[in-house]
């Protein structure tokens, strides 16, 4: 875990710690050269306080990608995927998951640096997701043929195709957020039933 994080936070000093969090988000998603001072004038604070809270950009970036791989977890948590019939935990996860990565885009796509706290939120996230694809194949909704972790992958390569399609497409330019809803039933349904005719022949 980085030193920015490992001490419990005031109440005030977390809220400061998150207000310089999501400016460094839109700016860099924006302009991923955008310097620190940027950052802290999107924040509204002075470059003093952003440096107070992390040293260098790269902590900041580093802080940034801890933060949004959180909400990722807890994204999929809110799904209840060890406990919730696993086709609704699926749906649920999905559009959690995508308000997460469309709000967090460039924190998400951060590299993650091996052995950090990053990858190992990361590494349990895809841990449960396994689980619950297994879950889906024990139900029947995958088939018994079909590995489930081959599976997984290619759910997270859609996940990542819409979030990569619309980050294209920001919200000033939209004036509204996605509906996160109907893109899970739509990416979800794709994956289950693909975009083969049912008459199609290898």
């Amino acid at each position: 875990m980085s030193s920015t994080t490992i001490r419990p936070l005031r109440a005030d000093a977390e809220r400061t710690v998150r207000t310089i969090l999501e400016a460094a988000e839109r700016t860099l998603n924006r302009n991923p050269a955008a310097t620190m001072e940027e950052i802290a004038a999107a924040a509204g604070v002075a470059r003093t306080t952003v440096h107070r809270r992390f040293a260098t950009r790269e902590a900041l970036i580093t802080a940034m990608s801890e933060w949004a791989t959180r909400q990722l977890a807890q994204a999929v948590d809110d799904a209840r995927p060890d406990t919730s019939p696993p086709l609704v935990a699926l749906y649920q996860a999905t559009a959690n998951v995508l308000r997460v990565k469309l709000s967090w885009g460039f924190s998400m796509n951060t590299s993650l640096a091996k052995g950090n706290e990053s990858e190992r939120i990361w590494n349990a996230v895809v841990d449960r997701c396994d689980q619950l694809f297994r879950r889906l194949q024990d139900a029947g909704v995958l088939r018994a043929e079909v590995d489930p972790v081959w599976a997984r992958r290619v759910y997270y390569a859609l996940i990542h195709e819409v979030c990569q399609d619309l980050s294209t497409t920001s919200n000033e330019t939209t004036g509204s957020d996605p509906d996160t809803d109907a893109l899970a039933t739509q990416l979800i349904d794709t994956l289950l039933r693909g975009t083969g005719s049912p008459t199609a022949q290898l």
